[in-house]
């Protein structure tokens, strides 16, 4: 029985350890589960597959796909310029210039002229549609003489101003003022011709002066106006040529009679015309001429202070006429208000 017993009690033990042992298996299996990392599933897709033939393979060669080639735009054709539109717009730049002067405009463009190219930097220094000295420069204090080519034939050409030629009044001191340029008697109608090649700079009125004028910019700098029509024909940025008709003959603004009021004038500054055109011969005096500080010798004359002293029955309107100034010129000149009286005796400042 003893045996029996022994055996019972070392198969009891045996299951015992067993079952400890088949529990630590357990429990490590668990642990592993925990600390293990699983592998990510992948899922391999075939790729696409294109015939080939290996037998030619050798013969083949396999380049990397080529790149697009950008697409170039192609330069936009020029476009030439509406002088009428580009010429006749200022921009604004009054630094030196009163305050109801001229808006300035400093311009690069290039225009074809005579099929030749021109920048207007270059040709213009300063554009302005609406004065007619818009530089403020002092021509007295040129430092050098400038000889200036009036015009190149056979491309160029001259025309008098009008058909026959009749002088009424000259350059220079005419009471109460001074007198910038030659006046040429004319009937109401005449055509008035551009003396040289050129671009209209300005088209204007001006009732208590040169009434209907143009003023013609030259390729050299030189330039013409042309006063007291009846009729402007050009506008502004119109090339014109030599001889061609830019207006009718009329007697408009400040003038006592049918008569063509002409200038000429470099860097804003009136040039006495007897410079340029012998009005005798009723043509040039050269193909050149010389321009320097002596020729503007005269404007010392007219910076001179003039003064008018008030008399019954004056009028601000009726002293403007007298004196060829507007009456806001008047009013800014003297200080005056839109609501100030004038007193006899008053003496006011009118040049």
């Amino acid at each position: 029985m003893k045996q029996i017993g022994l055996v019972f009690l070392i198969l009891f033990i045996n299951l015992l350890g067993w079952h400890e042992a088949e529990a630590q298996k357990r429990k490590k299996g668990v642990l592993r589960d925990i600390f293990r990392v699983r592998e990510p599933e992948m899922i391999i897709a075939k790729p696409d597959t294109v015939a080939f033939d290996m037998e030619q393979a050798d013969s083949v060669s396999l380049q990397p796909a080529a790149k697009p080639e950008p697409r170039q735009t192609p330069l936009p054709a020029f476009q030439p310029k509406d002088l009428k539109k580009e010429l006749s717009l200022v921009a604004e730049d009054t630094t030196g210039i009163e305050a109801d002067s001229a808006n300035l405009v400093e311009i690069s463009e290039q225009i074809m002229i005579n099929k030749e190219w021109f920048t207007l930097h270059e040709y213009y220094a300063v554009w302005d549609s609406r004065n007619i000295n818009p530089y403020n420069i002092d021509a007295r204090k040129f430092k050098d003489t400038v000889s200036l080519v009036l015009y190149v034939p056979p491309g160029e050409n001259w025309s008098p101003p009008l058909e026959n030629i009749r002088v009424t009044s000259n350059f220079g001191y005419r009471s109460p003022r001074w007198h910038y340029g030659t006046d040429i008697g004319l009937n109401t109608g005449d055509s008035v011709r551009s003396v040289f090649d050129g671009i209209v700079r300005i088209r204007k009125n001006d009732p208590s002066g040169y009434g209907l004028y143009i003023v013609v910019r030259h390729k050299n700098g030189l330039e013409t106006l042309y006063g007291h029509l009846s009729k402007q024909i050009l506008n502004v940025g119109d090339e014109v040529k030599a001889g061609q008709v830019i207006g009718l003959g009329g007697s408009t603004g400040r003038s006592s009679g049918p008569h063509l009021h002409f200038e000429t004038r470099y860097m804003g500054s009136a040039l006495n015309p007897g410079d340029v055109y012998d009005f005798n011969r009723n043509a040039l005096k050269s193909e050149t001429i010389m321009i320097s500080s002596a020729n503007f010798s005269y404007l010392a004359e007219t910076q001179k202070v003039v003064y008018h002293r008030v008399r019954s029955g004056d009028t601000l309107s009726r002293i403007s006429r007298k004196y060829g100034v507007s009456v806001s010129q008047l009013r800014r000149m003297n200080r005056m208000g839109k609501s100030s009286l004038l007193r006899v005796g008053q003496r006011l400042r009118v040049h």
